[in-house]
């Protein structure tokens, strides 16, 4: 099957789940990770374990091409079917997972607008316990797109270069260094230069904007820059923001992978508190 657009509504899902091919993914993470209703069918895709690289000290981090692979295989995914991932927040972790799948060269997912509580509210069913694995494991191929993820050294470069702008998904008071970062030894504050997009922003009831709101809303925050660059505390709520700017038309986007839990580390990086 052919998924067209990164964004699906729960209408849509309901008329294609159980096609052929189509694997629905449920990306929760935090309090929400492991709640007792799920879309049926639906297989767990583990932002909080093995779907973060178990190398790295920073939490949420792009695993490495193979052992993507390997998840993905387990989980049933194959280069010829299609994926739709949720969360069971609305949009919010399941973004991420659109993003890793995007970025190891999967183009057929998309995300489901509202998550499982649009789900819910549509009068679709839930079912509990333990999902059933695959018949058989898929075939995924990671196809890795350079530039999908950069690092702090590359940010450090994007705020130096007036054709691009980083974009800061947290929360206002987090982005000023008013509010209290949730991760413990981390500076509050941002990046000099960056301009705050709090993903919250751009959604409305836990469901995107429509695409003329999202186009206003990151057009004001980018000054017409093209070339954007997303964070936010740890690499998921950034790619909320590529989601958005997906939707809005913007396609030179990257992540910053290790987000404010890599740059609000004490150390050099400059920090600015408004």
């Amino acid at each position: 099957m052919d998924i067209s657009q990164p964004l699906v509504d729960a209408d849509w899902l309901k008329q294609h789940l159980g096609t052929p091919g189509l694997v629905v993914l449920d990306a929760s993470v935090g309090a929400e990770r492991g709640g007792p209703e799920r879309i049926p069918g639906a297989r767990r895709f583990d932002i909080d374990g093995a779907l973060s690289d178990p190398e790295s000290p920073l939490p949420h981090t792009m695993p490495g091409a193979e052992r993507f692979a390997e998840e993905m295989r387990a989980l049933g995914v194959s280069m010829s079917g299609a994926v739709v991932v949720y969360d069971a927040a609305g949009v919010y972790s399941s973004a991420r997972a659109w993003w890793m799948l995007r970025a190891m060269g999967f183009d057929q997912v998309a995300v489901l607008d509202g998550g499982l509580p649009a789900w819910i509210a549509a009068g679709l069913p839930t079912e509990t316990g333990e999902p059933e694995p695959p018949l058989e494991p898929g075939d995924f191929e990671s196809r890795p797109r350079p530039g999908s993820f950069v690092g702090a050294d590359e940010v450090a470069e994007a705020l130096d270069d007036p054709s691009r702008v980083v974009l800061d998904a947290r929360s206002p008071g987090r982005f000023a260094g008013t509010a209290p970062e949730p991760r413990p030894g981390l500076r509050g504050g941002h990046m000099p230069g960056s301009v705050n997009l709090p993903f919250l922003s751009i959604q409305d009831g836990g469901r995107m904007l429509p695409a003329a709101d999202l186009r206003e809303r990151f057009a004001g925050a980018t000054g017409g820059r093209e070339r954007l660059v997303v964070s936010c505390g740890s690499g998921v709520t950034a790619c909320v923001l590529a989601l958005g700017a997906e939707l809005a038309g913007y396609r030179d986007l990257t992540v910053y992978d290790g987000s404010w839990s890599e740059w609000g580390l004490p150390g050099s990086r400059p920090v600015q508190t408004d």
